[in-house]
């Protein structure tokens, strides 16, 4: 597990300049856009389990890991255990079908934002139901989407993620589906209007909402991180994944 650096990030002011900043745009936002306050995941990636306990202490409650690997290892840290109750994780990285089991065993999993396929949505929902004691309720999850249409990135096509989500709700009992999310293309320039992946993404929501009769509010949608979650609130982003503006920038991995 990486340790903090000498040059310390000051969490828990981190973490007050996002909450005031999503209150901001909240406020100042098109009236047409009257999606409820975001959730707001603290994306911990490569981060030491003491920052999460100081981002905890300071009233943070959902956490998101990419890797799997890291995810095992934080959320069965005894210090995490001991002094982080109601913690809720995320999985907002990609799942392999060979890894469903190590997750899905998992404390205070909340939520896997990374379904992208029948086969792992199936994979997830057999491996849920098997669960000893018998799980009382559906797990969470989210129906990925691939908006930027990039190869090196993970997601359904957006034309196929509607049908990906109905699937999901009409044969799936053991799991819930509560919305969509997408990673998007790095760096959109504002300049150039509205990004197009958060158009897709709630061109989406549009279509699912159309097609089961349901209000636009019963369908999350999680899109927005640290260089644009205002941008997506804006938008209407229900979910906001934000990791440097609370921790701190990462360090650049080893050549």
């Amino acid at each position: 597990m990486l340790r903090r650096t000498m040059a310390e990030f000051d969490i828990a002011a981190g973490l007050q300049h996002v909450l005031k900043r999503i209150e901001s745009v909240l406020q100042s936002r098109p009236q047409e856009i009257n999606t409820p306050k975001p959730l707001l995941v603290a994306v911990s990636k490569t981060k030491p389990v003491e920052c999460i306990i100081e981002a905890y202490n300071a009233g943070q409650r959902h956490f998101g890991e990419n890797y799997v690997q890291e995810l095992v290892e934080k959320s069965q840290h005894p210090d995490i255990l001991a002094q982080c109750p109601d913690i809720k994780w995320h999985l907002i990285g990609h799942l392999q079908s060979n890894k469903i089991n190590k997750v899905l065993k998992l404390p205070n999993l909340y939520m896997i934002q990374t379904v992208d396929s029948e086969k792992l949505a199936n994979g997830i929902d057999a491996a849920w139901a098997k669960r000893q004691p018998e799980p009382t309720e559906p797990l969470r999850v989210l129906v990925q989407v691939n908006t930027s249409g990039e190869d090196v990135k993970s997601g359904v096509d957006a034309s196929a993620a509607p049908s990906l989500y109905q699937y999901i709700s009409d044969n799936l009992k053991h799991l819930k589906p509560v919305g969509i999310m997408t990673i998007g293309a790095y760096g959109f320039d504002y300049s150039n209007g509205p990004n197009p992946d958060f158009v897709a993404l709630l061109q989406v929501q549009r279509e699912i909402c159309k097609a089961n009769s349901l209000p636009a509010d019963a369908v999350q949608v999680s899109m927005g991180m640290s260089n644009d979650y205002d941008r997506a609130i804006e938008m209407g982003s229900t979910i906001v994944r934000v990791g440097t503006a609370i921790f701190g920038h990462r360090p650049k991995a080893s050549e």
